[in-house]
């Protein structure tokens, strides 16, 4: 696996947990959601999903930018 895939795996778990936890926070303050807990978990995989893509598409870019 190259460091760039394993890169942009790794920020699309940090994207769908990040979800989840805000999905947590509000649930804990606000009250219980309308969806439920399978299709939460269908968005935290399509959040984790365009993460790891924009990440994979973009890498080169910021990467060329020399700013990172």
């Amino acid at each position: 696996m190259t460091p760039q895939r394993k890169s942009s795996l790794l920020w699309g778990v940090v994207g769908a947990l990040a979800f989840l936890v805000l999905v947590q926070g509000y649930r804990l303050l606000l009250g219980p959601l309308g969806p439920g807990l399978f299709a939460l978990g269908g968005v935290a995989v399509l959040v984790g999903a365009t993460s790891a893509g924009l990440t994979y598409a973009l890498e080169p870019r910021v990467r060329g930018n020399k700013r990172s």
